[in-house]
Protein backbone atom coordinates (compact mmCIF):
# COMPACT_ATOMS: atom_id res chain seq x y z
CA UNK A 1 0.00 0.00 0.00
CA UNK A 2 1.59 2.89 -1.31
CA UNK A 3 2.16 6.16 1.91
CA UNK A 4 2.04 9.41 2.14
CA UNK A 5 5.83 9.68 2.48
CA UNK A 6 5.77 8.11 -1.31
CA UNK A 7 3.31 10.34 -2.43
CA UNK A 8 5.60 13.39 -0.99
CA UNK A 9 8.75 12.07 -2.64
CA UNK A 10 7.66 11.25 -5.92
CA UNK A 11 5.77 14.51 -5.61
CA UNK A 12 8.48 16.47 -4.38
CA UNK A 13 6.44 17.94 -1.23
CA UNK A 14 6.60 17.71 2.05
CA UNK A 15 4.65 15.07 3.66
CA UNK A 16 2.43 17.59 5.78
CA UNK A 17 1.22 19.43 2.19
CA UNK A 18 0.08 16.00 0.93
CA UNK A 19 -1.56 15.24 4.17
CA UNK A 20 -4.08 18.24 3.33
CA UNK A 21 -4.46 17.52 -0.40
CA UNK A 22 -5.81 13.99 1.14
CA UNK A 23 -7.50 15.03 4.09
CA UNK A 24 -8.84 18.50 2.51
CA UNK A 25 -7.19 20.40 5.53
CA UNK A 26 -6.28 23.88 4.20
CA UNK A 27 -5.53 25.38 1.11
CA UNK A 28 -2.46 24.07 -1.13
CA UNK A 29 -1.47 25.66 -4.66
CA UNK A 30 -3.42 24.15 -7.31
CA UNK A 31 -1.33 22.80 -9.36
CA UNK A 32 0.85 21.10 -6.26
CA UNK A 33 -2.97 19.61 -5.38
CA UNK A 34 -3.58 18.29 -9.09
CA UNK A 35 0.07 16.70 -8.84
CA UNK A 36 -0.86 15.38 -5.57
CA UNK A 37 -4.41 14.03 -6.38
CA UNK A 38 -2.85 12.07 -10.11
CA UNK A 39 0.15 10.37 -8.22
CA UNK A 40 -2.10 9.30 -5.18
CA UNK A 41 -4.16 7.59 -7.65
CA UNK A 42 -1.54 6.38 -9.76
CA UNK A 43 -0.81 4.24 -6.82
CA UNK A 44 -4.19 3.35 -5.63
CA UNK A 45 -3.51 4.98 -2.59
CA UNK A 46 -6.06 4.42 0.10
CA UNK A 47 -6.14 6.88 3.54
CA UNK A 48 -6.19 4.92 6.92
CA UNK A 49 -8.66 7.05 8.31
CA UNK A 50 -9.96 5.04 10.82
CA UNK A 51 -6.41 3.87 11.65
CA UNK A 52 -5.04 7.00 12.82
CA UNK A 53 -8.31 8.01 14.85
CA UNK A 54 -7.89 4.91 16.58
CA UNK A 55 -4.10 5.38 17.51
CA UNK A 56 -4.62 8.71 18.03
CA UNK A 57 -7.79 7.44 20.62
CA UNK A 58 -5.76 5.21 22.31
CA UNK A 59 -3.17 7.84 23.39
CA UNK A 60 -5.59 9.97 25.69
CA UNK A 61 -3.72 13.45 24.02
CA UNK A 62 -4.22 16.46 26.66
CA UNK A 63 -3.29 20.11 25.40
CA UNK A 64 -2.88 22.94 26.89
CA UNK A 65 -3.60 26.43 25.79
CA UNK A 66 -2.68 29.53 28.33
CA UNK A 67 -4.26 33.06 27.75
CA UNK A 68 -3.09 36.33 29.12
CA UNK A 69 -5.67 38.46 30.80
CA UNK A 70 -9.08 36.93 31.26
CA UNK A 71 -12.09 37.06 29.02
CA UNK A 72 -13.51 39.44 31.56
CA UNK A 73 -10.60 42.11 31.18
CA UNK A 74 -10.17 41.50 27.91
CA UNK A 75 -13.21 40.49 25.56
CA UNK A 76 -11.59 39.81 22.56
CA UNK A 77 -10.19 36.43 23.83
CA UNK A 78 -14.07 35.40 24.33
CA UNK A 79 -13.91 34.72 20.71
CA UNK A 80 -10.67 33.17 21.05
CA UNK A 81 -12.08 30.90 23.39
CA UNK A 82 -14.99 30.24 21.34
CA UNK A 83 -12.46 28.57 19.02
CA UNK A 84 -10.61 26.58 21.25
CA UNK A 85 -14.07 25.10 22.74
CA UNK A 86 -15.45 24.33 19.17
CA UNK A 87 -12.27 22.66 18.33
CA UNK A 88 -11.69 20.56 21.48
CA UNK A 89 -15.03 19.58 21.27
CA UNK A 90 -14.18 18.24 17.97
CA UNK A 91 -10.94 16.66 19.53
CA UNK A 92 -13.01 14.91 22.07
CA UNK A 93 -14.06 12.75 19.82
CA UNK A 94 -10.61 11.50 19.05
CA UNK A 95 -9.75 11.32 22.84
CA UNK A 96 -7.94 14.33 23.04
CA UNK A 97 -8.72 16.72 26.16
CA UNK A 98 -7.81 20.47 26.20
CA UNK A 99 -7.75 22.64 29.46
CA UNK A 100 -7.04 26.12 29.34
CA UNK A 101 -6.06 28.46 31.72
CA UNK A 102 -5.37 32.37 32.36
CA UNK A 103 -2.48 34.58 33.42
CA UNK A 104 -2.81 37.81 34.95
CA UNK A 105 -1.41 40.15 32.10
CA UNK A 106 1.96 41.67 33.82
CA UNK A 107 3.20 38.64 35.70
CA UNK A 108 5.58 36.55 34.01
CA UNK A 109 6.17 34.07 36.73
CA UNK A 110 2.37 33.37 37.16
CA UNK A 111 2.86 32.10 33.49
CA UNK A 112 5.56 29.79 34.54
CA UNK A 113 3.66 28.65 36.92
CA UNK A 114 1.00 28.01 34.84
CA UNK A 115 3.06 26.10 32.27
CA UNK A 116 5.09 23.70 34.91
CA UNK A 117 1.20 23.22 36.44
CA UNK A 118 0.18 21.47 32.66
CA UNK A 119 3.43 19.97 32.10
CA UNK A 120 3.17 18.19 35.44
CA UNK A 121 -0.42 16.92 34.64
CA UNK A 122 0.50 15.07 31.24
CA UNK A 123 -0.49 17.23 28.73
CA UNK A 124 1.14 16.51 25.28
CA UNK A 125 1.48 20.29 23.95
CA UNK A 126 0.95 23.37 24.67
CA UNK A 127 -0.41 27.06 23.08
CA UNK A 128 0.48 30.26 24.96
CA UNK A 129 -0.34 33.69 24.49
CA UNK A 130 2.99 34.28 26.34
CA UNK A 131 4.21 37.28 28.08
CA UNK A 132 7.44 38.92 26.31
CA UNK A 133 9.94 38.38 29.33
CA UNK A 134 13.19 36.45 29.93
CA UNK A 135 11.53 33.92 32.67
CA UNK A 136 8.97 33.14 30.02
CA UNK A 137 11.64 32.47 26.93
CA UNK A 138 13.94 30.64 29.74
CA UNK A 139 11.10 28.09 30.03
CA UNK A 140 9.87 27.41 26.94
CA UNK A 141 13.40 26.94 25.58
CA UNK A 142 13.81 24.69 28.28
CA UNK A 143 10.84 22.26 27.27
CA UNK A 144 11.14 22.54 23.41
CA UNK A 145 15.44 21.66 23.91
CA UNK A 146 13.71 18.05 25.13
CA UNK A 147 10.97 17.95 21.79
CA UNK A 148 8.27 19.35 23.91
CA UNK A 149 5.59 21.24 21.21
CA UNK A 150 4.95 24.56 22.19
CA UNK A 151 2.70 26.71 19.77
CA UNK A 152 2.55 30.58 20.22
CA UNK A 153 -0.81 32.36 19.94
CA UNK A 154 -2.01 35.88 19.42
CA UNK A 155 1.53 37.09 20.29
CA UNK A 156 5.00 35.40 19.68
CA UNK A 157 7.87 34.95 21.54
CA UNK A 158 11.08 35.49 19.86
CA UNK A 159 13.86 32.73 20.20
CA UNK A 160 12.08 30.27 22.60
CA UNK A 161 12.04 27.75 20.33
CA UNK A 162 8.68 27.23 19.69
CA UNK A 163 7.08 25.13 16.80
CA UNK A 164 5.71 27.78 15.46
CA UNK A 165 3.22 31.05 15.80
CA UNK A 166 -0.73 31.64 14.82
CA UNK A 167 -1.54 35.33 15.11
CA UNK A 168 -1.64 38.35 13.67
CA UNK A 169 1.75 40.47 11.88
CA UNK A 170 1.56 43.44 14.43
CA UNK A 171 4.13 44.71 12.80
CA UNK A 172 1.85 45.06 9.64
CA UNK A 173 -1.57 45.68 11.64
CA UNK A 174 0.78 49.06 13.13
CA UNK A 175 1.31 49.96 9.55
CA UNK A 176 -2.58 49.61 8.57
CA UNK A 177 -3.07 51.86 11.53
CA UNK A 178 -0.66 54.55 9.91
CA UNK A 179 -2.24 54.33 6.56
CA UNK A 180 -6.09 54.52 7.91
CA UNK A 181 -5.06 57.41 10.55
CA UNK A 182 -3.49 59.21 7.43
CA UNK A 183 -6.66 58.93 5.36
CA UNK A 184 -9.08 60.06 7.97
CA UNK A 185 -7.05 62.76 9.47
CA UNK A 186 -6.37 64.18 5.53
CA UNK A 187 -2.36 63.95 6.72
CA UNK A 188 -2.29 66.14 9.64
CA UNK A 189 -2.87 64.97 13.18
CA UNK A 190 -1.78 64.95 16.68
CA UNK A 191 -1.84 61.28 18.17
CA UNK A 192 -2.36 59.55 21.60
CA UNK A 193 -1.69 56.25 22.39
CA UNK A 194 -3.11 54.18 24.38
CA UNK A 195 -1.33 50.98 24.64
CA UNK A 196 -1.16 47.63 27.05
CA UNK A 197 1.64 46.45 28.08
CA UNK A 198 5.72 46.69 27.19
CA UNK A 199 5.78 43.01 28.00
CA UNK A 200 3.45 42.13 24.98
CA UNK A 201 4.89 41.75 22.00
CA UNK A 202 1.75 42.47 19.97
CA UNK A 203 0.97 45.66 21.66
CA UNK A 204 4.71 46.73 21.28
CA UNK A 205 5.18 45.59 17.51
CA UNK A 206 1.78 47.65 16.46
CA UNK A 207 3.44 50.77 18.40
CA UNK A 208 6.42 50.24 16.58
CA UNK A 209 5.21 49.22 12.48
CA UNK A 210 2.68 52.61 13.53
CA UNK A 211 5.67 54.85 14.09
CA UNK A 212 7.80 54.05 11.92
CA UNK A 213 5.14 53.86 9.02
CA UNK A 214 4.36 57.84 10.34
CA UNK A 215 8.50 58.68 10.23
CA UNK A 216 8.79 57.22 6.98
CA UNK A 217 5.50 58.52 4.45
CA UNK A 218 3.15 60.51 6.91
CA UNK A 219 5.55 63.05 8.56
CA UNK A 220 2.35 65.05 8.89
CA UNK A 221 1.14 62.87 11.99
CA UNK A 222 2.69 63.43 15.13
CA UNK A 223 2.67 61.37 18.66
CA UNK A 224 1.69 63.79 20.73
CA UNK A 225 2.17 61.40 24.08
CA UNK A 226 1.54 58.11 25.15
CA UNK A 227 0.16 55.80 27.93
CA UNK A 228 -0.36 52.23 29.30
CA UNK A 229 -3.20 50.72 30.02
CA UNK A 230 -2.25 46.97 30.73
CA UNK A 231 -5.69 45.86 29.24
CA UNK A 232 -7.93 46.47 32.19
CA UNK A 233 -10.44 48.98 31.00
CA UNK A 234 -10.94 50.85 34.27
CA UNK A 235 -6.93 51.87 33.55
CA UNK A 236 -7.75 52.22 30.44
CA UNK A 237 -10.53 55.04 31.13
CA UNK A 238 -8.06 56.80 33.81
CA UNK A 239 -4.82 56.67 31.31
CA UNK A 240 -6.92 58.10 28.63
CA UNK A 241 -8.48 60.61 30.64
CA UNK A 242 -5.03 61.61 31.99
CA UNK A 243 -3.81 61.50 28.14
CA UNK A 244 -6.56 63.77 26.78
CA UNK A 245 -6.60 66.39 29.68
CA UNK A 246 -2.57 66.92 29.82
CA UNK A 247 -2.26 66.97 25.98
CA UNK A 248 -5.21 69.29 24.53
CA UNK A 249 -4.11 69.03 20.43
CA UNK A 250 -4.78 65.66 20.61
CA UNK A 251 -7.18 64.65 17.95
CA UNK A 252 -6.77 61.60 16.49
CA UNK A 253 -6.45 58.58 19.07
CA UNK A 254 -5.18 54.68 18.48
CA UNK A 255 -6.01 52.49 20.65
CA UNK A 256 -3.20 49.45 20.34
CA UNK A 257 -4.70 46.83 23.33
CA UNK A 258 -7.85 46.00 24.99
CA UNK A 259 -9.47 48.76 27.31
CA UNK A 260 -11.22 49.96 24.59
CA UNK A 261 -14.05 50.53 26.02
CA UNK A 262 -12.77 52.64 29.18
CA UNK A 263 -10.73 54.81 26.67
CA UNK A 264 -13.90 55.81 24.70
CA UNK A 265 -15.83 56.47 27.95
CA UNK A 266 -13.10 58.80 28.79
CA UNK A 267 -13.79 60.45 25.25
CA UNK A 268 -17.03 60.69 26.45
CA UNK A 269 -16.93 62.47 29.71
CA UNK A 270 -14.19 65.52 28.13
CA UNK A 271 -16.83 65.64 25.07
CA UNK A 272 -14.38 64.60 22.66
CA UNK A 273 -16.38 62.12 20.61
CA UNK A 274 -16.85 64.91 18.12
CA UNK A 275 -13.29 66.02 17.95
CA UNK A 276 -11.12 62.75 18.43
CA UNK A 277 -10.91 60.40 14.93
CA UNK A 278 -10.34 56.70 16.98
CA UNK A 279 -8.84 54.08 15.54
CA UNK A 280 -8.63 50.75 17.86
CA UNK A 281 -8.41 47.11 16.93
CA UNK A 282 -10.74 44.14 17.15
CA UNK A 283 -14.56 43.71 17.38
CA UNK A 284 -15.65 43.06 20.74
CA UNK A 285 -19.40 43.28 22.12
CA UNK A 286 -18.42 46.76 23.05
CA UNK A 287 -16.33 47.93 20.45
CA UNK A 288 -18.90 46.91 17.65
CA UNK A 289 -21.24 49.59 19.09
CA UNK A 290 -18.62 52.00 19.27
CA UNK A 291 -17.99 51.40 15.74
CA UNK A 292 -21.75 51.73 15.28
CA UNK A 293 -22.21 54.83 16.85
CA UNK A 294 -19.47 56.33 15.48
CA UNK A 295 -17.19 56.96 18.18
CA UNK A 296 -14.91 54.42 16.49
CA UNK A 297 -13.77 55.64 12.83
CA UNK A 298 -12.01 52.22 12.15
CA UNK A 299 -11.03 49.04 13.76
CA UNK A 300 -8.42 46.97 12.47
CA UNK A 301 -9.81 42.55 13.18
CA UNK A 302 -7.27 39.71 13.41
CA UNK A 303 -9.56 36.12 13.09
CA UNK A 304 -9.60 35.57 16.97
CA UNK A 305 -11.52 32.55 16.63
CA UNK A 306 -8.92 31.12 13.95
CA UNK A 307 -6.20 31.93 16.56
CA UNK A 308 -8.46 29.43 18.79
CA UNK A 309 -8.76 26.87 16.18
CA UNK A 310 -5.40 26.70 14.63
CA UNK A 311 -3.00 25.77 16.95
CA UNK A 312 -4.98 23.19 18.41
CA UNK A 313 -4.61 21.19 14.80
CA UNK A 314 -0.63 21.93 14.57
CA UNK A 315 -0.62 20.41 17.90
CA UNK A 316 -2.82 17.44 16.71
CA UNK A 317 -0.35 17.19 13.49
CA UNK A 318 2.32 17.15 15.31
CA UNK A 319 2.07 14.94 18.22
CA UNK A 320 -0.90 12.76 16.90
CA UNK A 321 0.79 12.34 13.71
CA UNK A 322 4.28 13.22 13.31
CA UNK A 323 3.57 15.84 10.56
CA UNK A 324 5.51 19.24 11.67
CA UNK A 325 4.03 22.93 10.62
CA UNK A 326 5.14 23.34 6.99
CA UNK A 327 5.75 27.30 8.14
CA UNK A 328 6.72 28.92 11.22
CA UNK A 329 4.21 31.64 10.93
CA UNK A 330 0.94 31.46 10.33
CA UNK A 331 -0.62 34.96 9.87
CA UNK A 332 -4.30 35.72 10.32
CA UNK A 333 -5.96 38.28 7.88
CA UNK A 334 -5.60 42.00 8.73
CA UNK A 335 -9.49 43.28 8.68
CA UNK A 336 -10.96 46.76 8.49
CA UNK A 337 -13.70 47.72 9.61
CA UNK A 338 -16.16 50.94 9.61
CA UNK A 339 -19.59 51.83 10.55
CA UNK A 340 -20.50 51.42 6.62
CA UNK A 341 -19.43 47.72 6.36
CA UNK A 342 -20.00 46.85 9.89
CA UNK A 343 -22.18 43.26 9.69
CA UNK A 344 -25.00 41.88 11.48
CA UNK A 345 -24.35 38.89 11.69
CA UNK A 346 -21.48 36.69 12.77
CA UNK A 347 -18.05 38.66 12.03
CA UNK A 348 -15.70 37.19 14.28
CA UNK A 349 -14.13 34.27 12.36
Amino acid sequence: MATIKEIAEIAGVSRGTVDRVLNHRGSVDLEKEKRILKIAKSLNYTPNRAGKALAIKKRQLKFGYILFGSTLNNPFFLDVVEGIEVRAAELSEYGISVDIRFAVLGDPSLQVTLINELVESGVDGIVITPINHPIIVERIKQLTDTGFPIVTANSDIPNSGRLAYVGSDYYKSGETAAGIMNMICSGKANVGIVTGSPLVLCHSERVLGFTRRLEEEYTGIKIAATETNYDDDIKSFAATKRLLEANPKINALLLTAAGVGGACRAVKELRLERKLLVVSYDLTIVSRELVKSGTIAAAITQEPFVQGTKPLDILLDYVGMGIAPEKERFYTELGITIKENLQNGDIRR
